[in-house]
């Protein structure tokens, strides 16, 4: 990461205050880059953009290449004709602005994106108002935007016949298109060919308008730190158009999953239910998928951060036809090995490593050798009278200290829950001026620390309690829904974020 120092915010796209029920790739978002510069930030920390299913959870898609249809801003799609002013009135989104409403917005996000569809110079059979040159220019540039893009074919009839099943699971599917089968593909892709065509057509938006923010943040000086996660959806396009690449039986189904061990804070573990790669196969490839994966983020990110990078050393693998993750067991990862095809195939890329929890001496080891900084959260440093590698005089220089990540509570509300000694750790540790002050001191502690990069939620430059919670894990529902209130992004904030920045030699150059 180098030796400048540096700071940033963590803020989903999601939790924009654009109109029509959740962020987007909208003029709002380009107004939080104007107000990350004023406050002399240099990064803005997002998670995953993938397409989200049940859960609502980013970090299981549907794809990890696709955007997000959610994400397209409608207001532009009304500036190109796609939709009038009406449509956007009708399809609001929802009532409460400080909250996302997923079930709605999967009501209202599709249709209006099909009305905008039928409506722009891309469909098979365009209105007659389309003729002309800008016509044909537009739909070359949609035809090579899918000539271009290689993952965009499988993408599109997966979510056709996945639409034609009612949004039924592909393992619900009928055998021949579950498995594949070259008759029954080439059946798909011909009669679902306006279906394919249309979803085509939503990434196409997708990709122009997130590239388009992506280009104003960097000319603002904002780079963007993009999230994957390790693992892919079972009911995903990568695993229907990719089986040999997991470990599943010859039906399609898996024969061991993701998750994590029993541990002090569950009895039973966590059982993710994430296929596992068939780790041999992606190393005879030269790790082909992983090349193509990692290549799509870098043209979308200026930095990427992987979730659960421990995995990479070891993973913990759990029989496809269990109910818990008490029978899983240790398997080795393809370690260094990845990571160095990686490098000479794209050049030496910025990553993140999540490197959170218990770490063994291995996963340690296949740091160092990749030199990719790990992460730091101080809320994990005082719940015990121990020594430990959270606590800020205890970090290297090449990490990335956070005060808490999406899955944590806001600072203000992890404090206020707290038993009274691990307060007083706190206090002691920041030299605390009293409890009110205490977000503002552990801000300061990160942005103070040795650590390179320092990111801080923006809940908590906005001192606000559980009510600014992103996730909860192990949880499923109210989650991935916090929005932020339109007017809290003050020129008065940005300021005192500047000052912050100097005072602690964070400044952009």
């Amino acid at each position: 990461m180098g030796t400048s120092r540096r700071c940033g915010v963590l803020l989903p796209v999601t939790a924009l205050p654009s109109p029509g029920g959740i962020g987007c790739l909208s003029e709002e978002a380009r107004r939080f880059v104007d107000f990350l510069q004023d406050a002399g930030q240099t990064y803005w920390q997002i998670l995953p953009l993938g397409q989200t299913g049940y859960g609502d959870s980013p970090y299981q898609s549907f794809s990890t290449f696709a955007g997000n249809p959610y994400l397209i801003d409608p207001e532009a799609l009304r500036q190109k004709g796609y939709l009038d002013s009406e449509d956007l009135e009708t399809f609001a989104g929802g009532e409460d602005p400080g909250t996302i409403d997923y079930g709605r917005l999967y009501e209202e996000r599709w249709v209006l994106l099909r009305k905008a569809y039928y409506n722009s110079p891309f469909c098979e059979n365009p209105l007659p108002e389309w003729a002309g040159g800008d016509f044909q220019r537009e739909r070359e540039r949609f035809e090579e935007y899918i000539r271009r893009t290689s993952w965009l074919e499988d993408y599109c009839l997966f979510s056709a016949v996945k639409e034609q099943y009612g949004g039924k699971s592909w393992l619900e599917w009928d055998e021949d298109i579950r498995l594949r089968r070259p008759e029954a593909m080439a059946r798909r892709r011909e009669e679902l060919s306006e279906q394919c065509r249309f979803y085509a057509f939503v990434q196409f938006l997708f990709d122009e308008q997130w590239h388009a923010l992506r280009a104003y943040a960097n000319g603002k000086g904002i780079r963007i730190i993009g999230d994957i996660p390790i693992y892919v959806a079972l009911d995903s396009a990568d695993t229907w158009s990719h089986p040999e690449l997991f470990e599943l039986d010859d039906r399609g189904f898996p024969t061991v999953v993701a998750g994590c061990p029993p541990d002090a804070f569950s009895d039973d573990g966590q059982l993710w239910g994430n296929p596992i790669y068939r780790w041999p196969r992606h190393r005879e490839t030269g790790y082909a998928w992983w090349i193509e994966r990692l290549d799509c983020c870098f043209k979308l990110y200026d930095m990427v951060r992987i979730d659960h990078f421990r995995g990479f050393d070891e993973y913990y693998a759990i029989p496809g036809t269990a109910d818990s993750a008490r029978t899983g067991e240790w398997r080795p990862g393809p370690g260094a090995d990845l990571f160095r095809v990686l490098e000479e195939r794209l050049g030496d890329q910025a990553i993140i490593a999540e490197d959170l929890g218990y770490l063994t001496p291995s996963v340690h080891a296949l740091l160092r050798e990749t030199g990719y900084p790990g992460m730091k959260v101080l809320q994990f440093a005082f719940d015990t009278a121990e020594d430990n590698d959270y606590l800020p005089h205890n970090y290297p220089e090449n990490c990335v200290v956070y005060t808490g990540t999406h899955d944590n509570d806001t600072t203000r509300g992890w404090f206020d829950s707290q038993a009274e000694w691990v307060k007083q750790n706190v206090r002691d540790y920041c030299g605390s001026r009293g409890d009110e002050w205490i977000v503002d001191d552990m801000i300061r502690l990160a942005l103070r620390s040795r650590a390179s990069v320092a990111v801080i939620p923006m809940q908590d430059y906005l001192e606000l309690g559980s009510e600014g919670r992103i996730n909860t894990p192990s949880t499923l529902g109210g989650n991935w829904c916090w929005r932020l209130d339109s007017a809290a992004c003050t020129g008065e904030l940005a300021g005192r974020m500047r000052d912050l920045a100097r005072i602690y030699r964070r400044l952009p150059e």
